[in-house]
């Protein structure tokens, strides 16, 4: 029952990440719809962590799991670095360790 429960919530949390950075990336060239979708991740999965086990797996194992994404925020920050644009992963690479901290830690302080 709990794998199902991973594969359903990574079945809605995949497609929802690409259709947010999708959308936001028609705006601007900047990594903006990982960066959100990695700090939302960080408090579904703070709100979740002290939750039964099928809760779990379904919002945090499944949903955020799939929601979030390590490869292609490092892979903005690579190409940023790369482009010789230091600034801006530097304050990518900063804001999204302490924005993803921050959120998590209120997701856990709400449960």
């Amino acid at each position: 029952m709990r794998t199902l429960l991973v594969i359903l919530g990574a079945a809605i949390g995949a497609p929802a990440r690409f259709a947010i950075d999708q959308y936001i990336r028609k705006f601007t060239d900047k990594p903006y719809g990982i960066f959100l979708v990695n700090i939302v991740g960080s408090f579904v999965f703070g709100l979740t962590i002290n939750s039964a086990q099928n809760t779990y797996a379904l919002f945090a194992i499944g949903f955020a799991g799939a929601f979030t994404t390590w490869s292609t925020f490092m892979m903005d920050f690579f190409l940023a670095y790369e482009l010789k644009k230091y600034k801006e992963a530097a304050i990518n690479l900063g804001a999204s360790i302490a924005f993803g901290l921050l959120a998590a830690f209120l997701g856990m302080s709400l449960t």
